[in-house]
């Protein structure tokens, strides 16, 4: 049997540990529990020495962020399987056993992704992940059961097992040698669509990213960055255009970078319009950091093309997200039944 190790990373979270890490100690039999503090300044570390004393903690001097955190506490702990884990999540009675098989019978199979449904609102599903992530020809990034802001209730319908396109960083099990192949997360993400870029990268060395409809957790989201945040804005574009910057091959590169710049300004002036003007300001700022960091994205770009030359296009989404929310036929998984 694998060497599993759920990993919590901790950044001032001392509420978040002592409403969700019960849940965690008590149906995680299967692996070893970590938290990872990041150089936190309130009561973190104590709680967890008080009230969790199984709970294994690496202790980070500083905040690294979601990224170089994560990388700094994995390089200290040995394990076959990492279970990178939010804060802010609740698990179920046996939500490490469907995942855990996946990755034990398909050697093709390198991260896996469960149900993720809202805290707040059990019966609908989490924005952050729900039934497994996809990405359009665009490069956008959404989900089955939620596109931008339109999310669905969970009537069953995404119950199955799948290959999907990307697994949400908020739960997502990973084989620890994989992680390490592909360099761990990109820390100049610093957090946001880092696990796009991850899971893009397994695909590029032929082997699949899964999701399980019958294993299920409970999000809370936005537990560190209100989802309404400025600063979130602004990682979201700069990180998805990053991505676009490292992975599309040079035939799409041409016409298809150009084209999201232009649809992230009309973008910003819906922020505008929409009474956001921070938000706004965070789309050009997002810009900009790409256009200075442009020389270093580059050079991402190329190891990984020497690496890897290409990506394969079958779980690309056949349509475009933004299409099918402003004119596509209304699910009636929007609805409760």
């Amino acid at each position: 049997m694998a060497d599993v190790s759920v990993v919590i990373l901790n950044y001032n979270g001392e509420k978040l540990l002592q409403k969700f890490l019960p849940s965690v100690v008590k149906y995680s039999a299967e692996a070893t529990v970590w938290v990872a503090d990041n150089g936190s300044t309130d009561a973190s570390v104590s709680l967890l020495e008080r009230e969790f004393p199984s709970v294994r903690v690496v202790t980070l001097d500083r905040n690294y962020g979601f990224c170089r955190g994560y990388n700094e506490a994995l390089r200290r702990i040995k394990a076959d399987v990492y279970v990178l884990l939010n804060s802010d999540v609740m698990v179920t009675q046996d939500w490490l056993v469907p995942i855990l098989r996946l990755l034990e019978s398909r050697d093709d199979i390198d991260a896996v992704q469960p149900k993720i449904l809202s805290y707040k609102e059990p019966e609908k599903f989490e924005y952050a992940g729900a039934g497994g992530g996809l990405l359009d020809p665009l490069g956008y990034p959404f989900c089955r059961g939620r596109i931008l802001n339109r999310i669905e209730y969970d009537h069953g319908q995404y119950d199955d097992e799948r290959e999907v396109f990307w697994s949400s960083g908020a739960c997502m099990a990973i084989r620890a040698s994989t992680y390490w192949t592909h360099g761990g997360l990109d820390e100049d993400f610093f957090a946001h669509m880092e696990e796009i870029d991850l899971c893009w990268k397994i695909q590029r060395a032929g082997k699949k990213v899964f999701y399980t409809g019958t294993s299920v957790v409970y999000h809370l989201g936005a537990g560190t960055l209100n989802y309404a945040s400025p600063r979130k804005t602004f990682l979201n574009f700069r990180n998805n255009m990053t991505v676009l910057l490292k992975h599309l091959d040079g035939g799409e590169m041409w016409w298809k970078i150009p084209l999201r710049i232009g649809l992230d300004w009309l973008a910003a002036f819906s922020f505008l319009l929409s009474g956001k003007p921070a938000h706004c300001v965070a789309v050009f700022k997002a810009h900009a950091a790409v256009t200075s960091g442009l020389s270093a994205i580059l050079r991402r770009r190329r190891a990984l093309r020497t690496a890897y030359p290409r990506y394969s296009r079958k779980n690309i989404y056949r349509g475009l997200m933004l299409l099918k929310y402003f004119f596509g036929r209304r699910n009636d998984y929007l609805k409760p039944q």
